[in-house]
């Protein structure tokens, strides 16, 4: 971050310059990463007190701390515009004139052991002159650019000194022109009311309840410019414990996610009746740059897990000849898969995974999707530390999850459907490996791109693309009918291969590495694509339902044989069939990931047929939880749209599937 003199920061204002610094004394910081027509304030999130009068004082740090505004500052780190305060209130407080801003008394007690000296108090008196002198020349600037501008001057109270309830929220607007901005200071009332506090804790959101607005942050701005509002918003401390400052990190982060809606809401709403700016998304609100902190996380994260491809170790090198052990036991020994030696130090890799500081991203929502990235490597990296041990299940439970009862309804819906006719494979010319290789470069040729399609004898799956390689891996011996070998290629590179294009075309590598517990996304848009293709069958889907059921029997407790002779005796599956579902479920030490494609592609199918955009989840290895996220950052510009679509997304032929499908399709739950 800069240092930068009171001149020099007015300087870069009046150009119109974006930029973050902190004044040369220590006093505030400012952040503008977008001019925009409205600023965030923090005044008393300070707790800095300079040495020569923690010398004077009576109070303790404790309290200084239980009147100043800790937290304040984090709930609005996420807005272009931000200044907040480093000082503590009682060296002076920005929310008083400057002849009261020096405490001689507050809140009952007295402050000094002896008076401040003349100098000591010119001292804190010239950083409140500067604080207002950067603050006069941004409203003057925004007001310049957009005729008005709107200011969220953050506070937070004690509430349990209250003998009464008393609101979360509070807005004082005794001081501003009620007749002209009363119905916007009520409009943000209404958007703080829809905030969902976690732990029970009731949100009540009143205006001047608690407290009137009656600061001088408020009364400067208000004096000086006519047309900019200033929402002073008091935040009881229901965030932590005002009685010992513990903090309640769920609370925080919370109300921190939140106020960037609520503030996005309201301001769009402000400067579309107030300001001369015309756009049409509340995202160009925010700033379009990405954080220098964002971009060395996502580069430290990239170098650590770039080449750590999970399934790459988990698929067992001895399929075939465990396989033949089993079959010639009359499937009554378990199979003894034997995986390829791990080459990653468990240990260390998590250490300099937890060492990432994610804390200092600024924008809450791109914040969370890295904690969410970081912790699912972590939970990744246990499961692969366990691999071939009883752990490595609890590992996968832990990741994955297990099947709920409306996952095993689905599938139970799919595998007692009665078969469909055209599906009888004894008519069909059968296509094996060298077809699909064909196949599968027309799909590359097709889409545009380049990449690599190996055929491996240690697969389980028929065909597996491995991100960072851009390599498409099909299983020796395969045979397949010629509307699977289609499905396998729109599953394959019309999804995944897709995203590992597309997240190679974006600034932040995250997204080709994925996002967490990208499976459930990332198989559903495949089977999506299976379906909107014109390509999908009845055994796939219930292949995709045995897999719940198979990975159900796992967590009950079933052994690998077990399984196998119930697929095959209570599901009628045919030998072959069994013994590869129960080796992907039980391969590792009991691999859940599979009972995900089911349930993804339900999520995923309803996702589309109530109209919303597919693209913003192609952009590479996405999770729908962070869908609203990833638009946001596309929409502001931090990310590409899509390079590479999936053809079916865009032109689907599901008229091609067999119109019991639509049916089918439609009633998994």
């Amino acid at each position: 971050m800069l240092r930068l003199s009171i001149p020099e920061m007015i300087k870069r204002i009046e150009q119109g310059v974006p930029f973050e610094a902190v004044a040369r004394d220590n006093s505030f910081t400012i952040r503008i990463s977008k001019y925009v027509p409205y600023v965030c304030t923090a005044i008393h999130d300070g707790h800095a007190f300079r040495d020569e009068l923690k010398l004077k004082s009576l109070l303790t740090e404790y309290e200084r701390w239980y009147e100043e505004d800790p937290f304040t500052g984090e709930f609005i780190s996420s807005m272009p515009i931000v200044l907040t305060g480093l000082d503590s209130r009682f060296e002076y407080d920005l929310n008083r004139e400057p002849s009261t801003a020096v405490y001689n008394t507050a809140w009952g007690k007295k402050v000094w052991k002896k008076p401040l000296t003349k100098a000591e108090k010119q001292r804190s008196l010239k950083k409140h002159e500067n604080y207002y002198k950067v603050t006069h020349a941004l409203i003057h600037k925004l007001e310049e650019l957009f005729d008005a501008c709107v200011v969220y001057d953050m506070h937070s109270y004690n509430y349990k000194r209250w003998d009464r309830v008393v609101p979360v929220f509070n807005i004082g607007t005794s001081e501003i022109d009620n007749k002209r901005f009363g119905a916007t200071a009520e409009a943000w009332r209404e958007e703080l009311a829809q905030i969902e506090l976690p732990n029970g804790i009731e949100n009540i959101s009143a205006i001047n309840d608690t407290f009137y607005g009656k600061g001088y942050n408020l009364a400067y701005i208000t004096k000086n410019f006519q047309n900019t509002l200033v929402l002073a918003t008091e935040v009881s401390k229901i965030y932590c414990d005002e009685l010992t400052g513990e903090p309640y990190p769920l609370v925080v982060r919370t109300l921190q996610d939140q106020f960037k809606t609520a503030i996005l809401n309201h301001a769009q709403t402000f400067i579309q009746q107030f300001t001369n700016w015309e756009y049409k998304q509340k995202e160009r609100l925010l700033s379009p740059d990405l954080e220098k902190t964002i971009l060395k996380i996502d580069r430290e994260l990239f170098h650590l897990v770039k080449d750590f491809e999970l399934l790459n170790y988990v698929n067992p090198i001895n399929v075939a000849q465990e396989k033949k052990k089993f079959f010639d036991s009359k499937c009554t020994e378990n199979p003894e898969f034997v995986y390829r030696p791990i080459n990653v130090d468990a240990f260390d890799l998590k250490r300099r995974l937890h060492r990432l500081d994610v804390h200092n991203i600024q924008d809450v929502n791109i914040q969370g999707l890295y904690e969410g990235a970081i912790n699912a490597y972590v939970d990744r990296v246990d499961m692969l530390s366990t691999l071939g041990s009883s752990k490595f299940m609890y590992n996968s439970l832990r990741y994955f999850g297990e099947p709920n009862e409306t996952d095993i309804a689905n599938a139970k819906f799919l595998i007692h459907l009665p078969e469909v006719s055209e599906e009888d494979k004894s008519s069909q010319r059968m296509l094996n490996v060298q077809d699909a290789v064909e196949m599968f470069k027309a799909a590359f040729d097709d889409y545009g791109f380049q990449g690599k399609i190996e055929i491996s004898k240690n697969m389980v799956a028929a065909a597996m693309v491995l991100n960072q390689k851009k390599k498409v891996v099909l299983k020796k011996g395969a045979t397949f009918s010629p509307k699977e070998l289609r499905f396998l290629v729109h599953h394959e590179i019309g999804v995944h291969m897709v995203t590992t294009m597309n997240s190679n075309d974006q600034p932040l590598k995250i997204f080709n590495l994925g996002l967490p517990v990208n499976t459930l996304t990332q198989e559903g848009l495949a089977v999506l694509a299976e379906y909107l293709s014109g390509n999908i069958t009845l055994k796939r889907l219930k292949e995709l339902g045995l897999r719940v059921i198979a990975a159900n029997m796992l967590v009950k407790g079933f052994d690998f044989k077990k399984t196998f002779r119930r697929l095959v005796n209570d599901y009628n599956v045919d030998v072959d069939d069994a013994f590869y579902v129960t080796t992907r479920i039980y391969r590792g030490g009991g691999f859940t990931k599979d009972f995900l494609y089911l349930r993804g592609f339900r999520d995923i199918y309803q996702f589309w047929k109530s109209g919303k955009d597919l693209g913003p989840l192609l952009i590479g290895k996405t999770s729908l939880e962070y869908y609203d996220t990833i638009t946001e950052m596309i929409e502001r510009g931090i990310l590409n749209p899509p390079k590479y679509i999936t053809k079916p997304f865009e032109h689907p032929q599901t008229q091609l599937n067999n119109p019991i499908f639509d049916y089918i399709v439609s009633g998994i739950r």
